[in-house]
């Protein structure tokens, strides 16, 4: 039986700095998520990312904003980072449109709507994730 993925950043008096995130996930998984953060966070995208303690998670997560919408969601897990996408279902054509691998799309296809809203998740740790999941990210910004 596969073991659960533990999610980590459980301690709500450890602020998710670099050098925890880096000792949290490792140097290789890190620099992917570095990768990540200085491009969504750079002119282009325009995004920036606040990280909270949520006791309902009892966790860190990283709330990714554009102004005051929420992009995506960020949570850190042994031996990747997680990112949920939510939509609403006017979007789902536009989303099986997009330039993304079909296994996204299928994954996406099957999850179970939270109340009106459809979750994308992706479990990164790997840097060849990354242009897929720009593309999601870019999508959601445009979204009015």
């Amino acid at each position: 039986m596969a073991m659960e993925a533990q999610m980590l950043l459980r301690n709500s008096e450890i602020f998710p700095s670099d050098k925890v995130l880096k000792d949290t996930l490792g140097d290789d998984v890190y620099s992917i998520l570095e990768s990540l953060l200085r491009t969504i966070t750079s002119e282009e995208y325009g995004l920036t990312i606040e990280w909270r303690f949520y006791n309902d998670g009892k966790a860190w997560f990283g709330k990714v904003i554009h102004k005051k919408k929420t992009i995506l969601w960020l949570s850190v897990w042994e031996g990747f980072f997680k990112t949920g996408f939510y939509f609403t279902e006017k979007h789902l054509e536009a989303i099986a449109a997009l330039d993304i691998s079909e296994k996204i799309k299928e994954e996406f296809c099957i999850m179970k709507p939270v109340g009106k809203l459809f979750p994308m998740i992706f479990n990164i740790n790997s840097g060849n994730q990354l242009l897929d999941l720009l593309t999601v990210i870019r999508f959601k910004k445009s979204l009015k």
